[in-house]
């Protein structure tokens, strides 16, 4: 520094480190913005096939409902063949293993199984992980543009021989990797 009038002097190797380290830090950063991106939409698509087939199970299971009302309707009164009551059985028993069937390997998981109950569960912790993926790209994104703020206050302290430039070249950075941490 020269005479205490806030100016750099032949630092500039120290700044070109500071740059070239910001730069790498701001290139982690977009890795961690394209992933934490990619996450979102893996995430939302998965959800949506969730529910996709959580409606698919609710359509089949109105319409085997619908049938053994329908059988049940058309004999009121009536003695019911048993072939037909047999079938109505099936229909019934097929409509509440689709509310529920959990996975005989993991009966105590919610998130396994092909029932509805277990569709929705699965749909809504997907969802979740969604949901924290889009709380985290907002810091990513901050991060990024105060990285490349950093760099070029960066490059003006070389150029102005500034100190209190090259402080919020530092101050800035500091700032964008907290917010990249956090994105992580």
């Amino acid at each position: 520094m020269s005479g205490g009038h806030g100016h750099v002097d032949g630092s500039n190797k120290n700044i070109a480190i500071l740059i070239a380290f910001l730069a790498a830090l701001l290139a982690i950063c977009e890795m961690g913005a394209k992933s934490s991106q990619t996450t979102v939409l893996t995430e939302h698509v998965e959800a949506t096939n969730q529910w996709g087939f959580f409606q698919a199970k609710t359509i089949r299971q109105t319409i085997l409902r619908t049938a053994a009302e329908e059988a049940e309707a058309q004999y009121k009164g009536q003695e019911m063949p048993a072939a037909m009551k047999e079938q109505v059985a099936r229909w019934k028993a097929t409509v509440a293993r689709y509310e529920s069937e959990p996975d005989p390997k993991n009966p105590n998981d919610p998130t396994k199984g092909e029932g509805k109950k277990e569709l929705l569960a699965r749909a809504q912790m997907w969802e979740e992980r969604r949901e924290k993926a889009q709380l985290q790209d907002p810091n990513f994104d901050f991060s990024e543009a105060l990285f490349q703020i950093a760099i070029v206050l960066g490059s003006v302290a070389i150029v102005s021989s500034r100190r209190p430039v090259l402080w919020l070249s530092w101050g800035m950075g500091g700032i964008a990797t907290v917010l990249m941490v956090n994105g992580f």
